[in-house]
């Protein structure tokens, strides 16, 4: 059994198809196939079963390509241990991070990071929070900034910062003169709130249940930005992140933000990487530089 052998069963596994995984792989695609057929006669069982126009994976495949993957990943970590050693600034970082954080953090943590290692090349990818998650898992990430809690205890997780709510009305609102209210008093309101699979929704949810809020349920956002628009067009209120509200090239006309007087719902953001990654020095010292956020991107404006 070999490491490419290995690499064979993993992308066939992703691509579903010979052809598309031999190119992934560099090979012909009758390489690819004959080593496969190598792989399951040494382990005694069928690990793919192949039909004219698909490709699955039998039960016994499943399991060993979740092994593959392990394998795969701790020899990719004995490399990157390697090539750390020699230049533990030097090198790519694959960080994530999820879209109703990235436009508005990223912004500012990146100088900060560029800063203080120059030779650090960082390859930023924009993914929902589950799907940065599964990529942690997989070794296609690096890091990445996620909302705490997550539940996966194979990670490190490093606190960065609590990033507080508001609510943002249309001008004309009757709460548009006020500049605080009571967590109580969204109990008479609907909130427009993201759609589906979106980790500030369910954190937006959690507002409402502790509110009294409801959801305006005959509209669900794609984005944060489309429910900035939305208030600001007067369809109704939302919740914003203080740093979605700090990003002066969007200024927030048509919108009044308030304050919350008690409660002061907010999200934790926290910096997560694999417990066996080798990179680990070094993400822990990225996470530091990403602390160093001014005070006043998350402080109230009066």
């Amino acid at each position: 059994m070999t490491l490419r052998e290995l690499q064979y069963l993993v992308a066939l596994a992703d691509h579903r198809n010979f052809r598309r995984a031999a190119e992934a792989c560099l090979v012909s695609q009758p390489t690819l196939s004959t080593q496969l057929r190598k792989l399951e006669e040494e382990l005694g069982v069928p690990l793919v079963e192949r039909a004219p126009r698909r490709v699955m994976l039998t039960p016994a495949g499943r399991e060993a390509v979740e092994r593959a993957r392990r394998i795969l990943d701790e020899v990719e970590q004995l490399k990157e241990g390697a090539r750390r050693s020699c230049a533990a600034e030097a090198g790519a970082l694959k960080l994530g991070v999820f879209p109703t954080l990235g436009p508005y953090l990223l912004p500012h943590v990146v100088p900060l990071i560029r800063a203080r290692f120059p030779d650090l090349e960082l390859l930023l990818f924009e993914e929902k929070s589950a799907a940065l998650i599964s990529r942690l898992n997989y070794g296609t990430l690096d890091a990445a900034f996620l909302a705490l809690p997550v539940h996966e205890p194979q990670f490190h997780s490093e606190f960065l910062f609590e990033e507080p709510f508001l609510l943002a009305v249309p001008g004309n609102h009757v709460l548009a003169s006020r500049d605080l209210l009571s967590i109580n008093e969204l109990s008479s309101y609907n909130l427009m709130l993201l759609e589906d699979g979106h980790c500030l929704r369910d954190q937006a949810l959690d507002v409402c249940q502790l509110s009294g809020a409801r959801e305006k349920s005959e509209f669900r956002a794609t984005s944060l930005e489309t429910l900035r628009q939305m208030v600001a067009a007067g369809v109704g209120m939302t919740l914003l992140p203080m740093l979605a509200t700090r990003n002066p090239a969007q200024p927030a006309e048509n919108i009044h933000l308030l304050e919350f007087s008690d409660s002061k719902p907010s999200r934790q953001i926290a910096m997560l990487w694999r417990k066996t990654s080798a990179m680990g020095r070094l993400l822990a010292e990225v996470a530091q530089v990403c602390r160093a956020l001014p005070q006043d991107l998350l402080s109230p404006r009066h």
